[in-house]
């Protein structure tokens, strides 16, 4: 399932989104462009690996402070591919963009760097062993999506499926793209425990962002906002009256 849009109509430029998005796509410009060795020197220091904290003498050996938590903020703006990269800042932009609107610019970008903290020590606390660095932004925008949800129950979004390689495009309910999504991280992230997998794809640092986004929500919401309604043609009736 792939989102392409919502229907909640924007009331302001999401510039704070857009800033995100510009960011982490020059970052990972400047890391395709580096020799490979460096670009792994990088990854080291700057994504988050839960044995630089777990495993002191490791960490020393590969000369990783162990005082330096930077990689925790870090770690949300380093991608491991053009795809990778390109599915979080689309998720970013459908999302992103209507909370942003509903938070205020600055209260949004406080938010979306919080969420990824949150994201990022909750898969520490779950992948506590692993040598393999965490890079990318999913867990902020696990965060974003958590607070979609809460701020617009009523919106749908209009979603691609492949049918034997025919795109098919259906209209469907945030809760149940999202619900869905979120069972899915929660079925892959047991399964990797299970196997005792601790690199490819951070499960549970989407599963802490989202909850974490929940959570945090109350203390971001902007009290002067008025809660648009979901649909254009409500938004007509009130500015008709």
């Amino acid at each position: 399932m792939f989102p392409i849009k919502d229907t909640i109509p924007h009331t302001g430029f999401p510039a704070a989104t857009w800033a995100l998005i510009a960011l982490n796509g020059i970052i990972f410009i400047f890391e395709i462009s580096i020799p490979p060795d460096l670009l792994q020197q990088l990854l080291f220091f700057f994504g988050l690996v839960p044995a630089r904290y777990s495993y002191p003498d490791w960490a020393v050996i590969h000369g990783l402070r162990l005082d330096d938590y930077l990689p925790f903020l870090t770690s949300m703006f380093l991608h491991g591919g053009l795809l990778h990269i390109l599915g979080n800042m689309w998720f970013l932009y459908i999302f992103g963009s209507s909370v942003e609107d509903g938070m205020g610019h600055l209260r949004f970008l406080i938010f979306y760097l919080l969420s990824g903290i949150c994201a990022n020590v909750f898969y520490f606390l779950v992948a506590i062993h692993s040598k393999v660095p965490e890079l990318g932004a999913s867990g902020a925008i696990a965060g974003v999506m958590g607070a979609y949800v809460v701020m617009f129950p009523k919106a749908r979004i209009v979603t691609m499926f492949l049918i034997v390689f025919f795109p098919v495009f259906v209209e469907i309910s945030v809760f149940f793209y999202v619900g869905f999504w979120f069972l899915m991280q929660i079925l892959s992230g047991a399964l990797s425990l299970g196997s005792g997998e601790a690199g490819g794809v951070a499960w549970w640092a989407h599963i802490g962002g989202f909850i974490a986004g929940i959570l945090l929500l109350p203390f971001f919401r902007n009290r002067r906002y008025a809660w648009r309604k979901t649909y254009p043609d409500e938004i007509h009736h009130l500015i008709g009256r």
